[in-house]
C-alpha cells in the first residue's frame, strides 16, 4: 500500500513538471497541475494514516484512508468537472470539505497515536487532551459547512473563541508530546554481565606447585610409586567438588 501511494506521488509529480514545460499553459495544464496537487496532499495524508494500520488503533487509520479517498475522489470529480454546462451540485463541494476536515484531522490523530503505547500518565493524558482537542477542532469546522453558515451565525462571537482555545490546545498538544516522547523514554533494561565461559572439555592448564616436604612424602606414598602428576590429579579429583 505504501508503495502504491508513492508511487501514485511519483506519477502525478511527473505528469505536473510535463504540464508546466510542454507547450502554453492553458485550461487543461491548470487541472493537471491542480490534480498533482490533489494526488500529493491525498498521498500525504495517505502516509500518516498507514503508520498505524498495523497497530491495535488501526480502524482509525482505515477510516482516515477513506475519507482521505473520498476527498481526492471529490477533489477530482469537481476539477475534470465540464464548466461550460451545469456546474457540479452543492453535494459535491460539502462532501469535499466535509472529507478534508475529517481527512486531516484523521492524518493528525494518526501520528499522535504513534506515542498510544507509551506508559507514562503525562504521556497518556497529554494524548488523551489532544486527541479531544483535534475532535473539537473538527466538529466546530464541520458544523458551519453542514448548516450552511446558520450556526455559528454571523454573531456569535463565543463560538469562535471556544474554537480558538480548542486549537490552542491541539497545537500544544502537537509540539509537547513529541517532545515528551523523547524526555520519558522507557530506560533500557540493565542486564547482568554475562558469566565467563567454562573451560572446554579436554583442555589442560598447566599448574606448578612448591609443595612442603610432609605433603610431597604423603603424595609419594599416595602414588605408590607411580608419577606424582597422577596422584595429584586424583587427589583433586577424590578432594574437590563436582561441579
Amino acid at each position: 500500500m505504501i508503495v502504491l501511494v508513492v508511487a501514485s506521488l511519483v506519477v502525478a509529480s511527473l505528469l505536473g513538471i510535463v504540464a508546466l514545460l510542454t507547450g502554453e499553459f492553458g485550461e487543461l495544464q491548470g487541472r493537471i497541475v491542480v490534480t498533482t496537487l490533489v494526488v500529493a496532499a491525498f498521498g500525504t495524508t495517505a502516509l500518516c494514516h498507514l503508520a498505524v494500520v498495523t497497530r491495535a488503533v488501526r480502524a482509525v487509520g482505515f477510516g482516515g484512508l477513506a475519507a482521505s479517498l473520498g476527498a481526492a475522489v471529490c477533489a477530482l470529480v469537481l476539477i475534470w468537472q465540464d464548466w461550460s454546462g451545469p456546474g457540479p451540485g452543492e453535494g459535491w463541494w460539502k462532501s469535499l470539505a466535509l472529507l478534508t476536515i475529517a481527512a486531516v484531522s484523521l492524518a493528525h490523530a494518526n501520528l499522535l497515536l504513534l506515542l498510544a503505547g507509551r506508559p507514562h500518565p503525562a504521556i497518556r493524558t497529554g494524548l488523551a487532551v489532544t486527541l479531544a482537542a483535534i475532535a473539537v477542532v473538527a466538529v466546530m469546522l464541520a458544523i458551519p459547512v453542514v448548516t450552511d453558515g446558520e450556526i455559528p451565525g454571523s454573531s456569535d462571537e463565543w463560538y469562535w473563541r471556544w474554537f480558538g482555545v480548542a486549537g490552542i490546545v491541539d497545537a500544544l498538544g502537537t509540539i509537547a508530546l513529541p517532545v515528551l516522547g523523547l524526555v520519558l523514554r522507557r530506560p533500557e533494561p540493565v542486564t547482568a554481565p554475562a558469566a565467563p565461559a567454562p573451560e572446554p572439555a579436554g583442555e589442560t592448564v598447566r599448574l606448578v606447585l612448591d609443595l612442603p616436604a610432609d605433603l610431597a612424602h604423603r603424595l609419594d606414598d599416595h602414588a605408590g610409586g607411580g608419577s606424582r602428576e597422577n596422584a595429584a590429579l586424583d587427589v583433586l579429583h577424590r578432594g574437590l567438588p563436582t561441579g
